[in-house]
């Protein structure tokens, strides 16, 4: 069993930064694969980032070259840097967690997720 806790979310204005943080408790941080998802009002739940063991990291489209995934094994934490923010990022942020082989985008193949943080950014 894996518990994990989202931390960093808040309200900014648009062009600003913010960083995520997830910890993660309960089983080998290591061996995990680490996602990032956000959820909208009134909207599907939405792949942002992953990240594997070894650092491989796949990226949405939509916040490539503006976010940015990074982990730290030794202290079980997931980051998200979340640079020029727009109003379209507003969303609860979600951070989840997988035993899969290949980084996967679906939110159907994550085991474990933690209760989200609220981002809003102000126009």
């Amino acid at each position: 069993q894996v518990q994990l806790i989202e931390s960093g979310g808040g309200v900014v204005h648009t062009g600003d930064s913010l960083r995520l943080s997830c910890g993660a408790f309960g089983s080998t941080f290591s061996h995990l694969i680490m996602g990032w998802f956000r959820q909208a009002p009134g909207k599907e739940r939405e792949f942002v980032a992953a990240i594997s063991w070894t650092g491989a990291r796949i990226m949405s489209d939509s916040v490539k070259g503006r976010f940015a995934a990074s982990r730290d094994n030794a202290e079980n934490t997931l980051y998200l840097e979340m640079n020029t923010l727009k109003p379209e990022d507003t969303a609860v942020y979600y951070c989840a967690a997988t035993r899969a082989i290949v980084i996967p985008r679906g939110p159907s193949d994550y085991d474990y997720w933690g209760q989200g943080t609220q981002v809003t950014v102000s126009s």
